[in-house]
């Protein structure tokens, strides 16, 4: 591998990290406020637990993606300088404000919901928490849109003696089509995510043992997480379809190759499973749905697709001589993994749902399979953003600037290497942490938190250790 594949490789890794935890952040802050709210409307206890127990192993993950997240940004200065120069005065901020969205709003409301139990009242306690989960919203909203320029470049100009992009338009930048699209697509992902790990905690705790007086507390989680997970999952769905017609327009390339469509054609097909190297050209066995890449792509069953060999050679006479063909099964193989691990988890979620209806006892495998739900969305997410970002190739802003020319000068493979395998052994001690922090947390008995101050009552600070 060359320097350009190490750091791509690289910033693969760490982009993909760091992305576990992002929609962990977003749903559980989503989730620690909707059961506070039901706490404060019920009067019941075992809400007033959950919201303790979801909002702790909210503050576990936001820790790590903070951190993840500050190496992230260090790599475009270190490894991709070509990149940050180019894109600075667009990216920069996007990425200050998300920044400070992140380390002061977020971080700092987050405590004060954390240690604000017995200091304030119940109403303005209850804001702290919607300002964090407010705040994760916005975070997510703009620095996709950082992304969404590389998807589709909107309100910028480019200098003529530097060449650089520069913004014309913060507001042109958020208001990207190809944002406003995957801003709910990523939403929705992000609740199935912690829709899945609230009900592997929920189902293990809830059915484990018979003397576990959490149980019928737990019980309820599983039955949130599992109604997240599924109104996520149907919500992704719904999304993903208009974000797939939004690519299309501005990326038609991309569509093509989450077929290995290389002859444009009416009426196309889609792929539900393909026997062969789509690179190759077409594959010797699929399994089709007549006329769905057209719906899909356009939503008219009679639509053209644009192939790839036609799209390669409009490519060549508007930017010049080159491949513009990314790595089409890669593209192909992730699209499909993606649906299928978020299908997958979505029957999983209804089956418990139906399975433990009325206080029953679901089936062992199927408990012992919730346990391992939270891997179906994660993946699914993760194999999304490879899709997005693999199949936009050789573009790392689409039409402007190429990946090969974003890398830092100077830079060498020894220097990548190195870089990677430290990431990579942080990570994995990151990993080994955050997974025994979470598993000491659902491992322990609900505890209820003080009680919050009456509203407008003063409460006597608390010794805090």
């Amino acid at each position: 591998m060359d320097v350009l594949d190490l750091t791509r490789l690289q910033f693969a890794v760490v982009t993909i990290y760091h992305y576990l935890f992002v929609p962990l952040s977003i749903s559980l802050s989503a989730t620690t406020a909707g059961l506070q709210i039901a706490w404060m409307r019920t009067g019941q206890d075992r809400y007033r637990q959950l919201t303790l127990l979801v909002g702790k192993l909210l503050i576990v993950t936001f820790a790590v993606g903070v951190v993840t997240g500050l190496v992230q940004e260090f790599q475009f200065g270190l490894a991709w300088s070509g990149f940050a120069r180019f894109y600075g005065d667009v990216f920069g901020p996007t990425l200050a404000i998300e920044g400070m969205l992140a380390f002061f709003l977020e971080a700092t409301f987050l405590a004060l919901w954390y240690f604000g139990w017995d200091r304030l009242s119940r109403r303005v306690h209850l804001a702290t928490i919607v300002v964090v989960a407010v705040g994760t919203l916005l975070s997510a909203f703009i620095i996709l849109a950082a992304n969404s320029f590389m998807q589709h470049p909107v309100a910028y100009e480019l200098d003529p003696v530097t060449g650089r992009a520069h913004l014309t338009s913060f507001r042109e930048l958020l208001l990207n089509k190809v944002n406003l699209a995957a801003f709910p697509h990523t939403t929705a992902g992000a609740v199935m995510v912690g829709g899945a790990l609230l009900l592997a905690v929920g189902a293990w705790r809830a059915w484990s043992s018979k003397e576990d007086a959490d149980a019928p507390a737990f019980g309820t989680l599983a039955r949130i997480g599992a109604w997240m997970t599924v109104a996520g999952g149907a919500f992704t769905a719904i999304t993903g379809d208009h974000l797939g017609k939004v690519i299309t327009q501005v990326q038609p390339m991309k569509m093509a190759a989450a077929e290995a469509l290389y002859s444009t054609t009416t009426g196309a097909p889609f792929s539900l499973f393909a026997i062969g190297n789509p690179a190759g050209g077409e594959p010797f066995f699929s399994l089709e749905v007549p006329n769905l890449l057209s719906i899909l792509a356009y939503g008219d069953p009679n639509a053209t697709v644009a192939g790839i060999d036609d799209l390669q050679a409009q490519y060549a006479a508007a930017y010049g001589p080159g491949s513009y063909i990314p790595m089409v099964p890669v593209a192909f193989w992730t699209f499909r993994a993606m649906i299928g691990a978020g299908m997958l988890a979505m029957l999983l979620a209804l089956l418990y749902l139906w399975r433990a209806r009325r206080g029953r006892r679901p089936d062992t495998w199927l408990i012992r399979t919730a346990m391992l739900l939270p891997l179906l969305p994660a993946a699914a997410n993760s194999l999304g953003w490879i899709f997005t970002e693999t199949a936009r190739q050789p573009w790392i802003a689409f039409g402007l600037s190429k990946v090969a020319d974003g890398i830092s000068p100077g830079l060498t493979s020894g220097e990548v290497l190195a870089s990677l395998l430290g990431f990579a052994a942080v990570y994995g001690v990151l990993a080994v942490v955050w997974l025994r922090l979470v598993r000491h947390l659902v491992r322990q008995p609900l505890s209820a938190p003080p009680a919050a101050a009456e509203d407008g009552a003063e409460s006597e600070p608390a010794m805090c250790y």
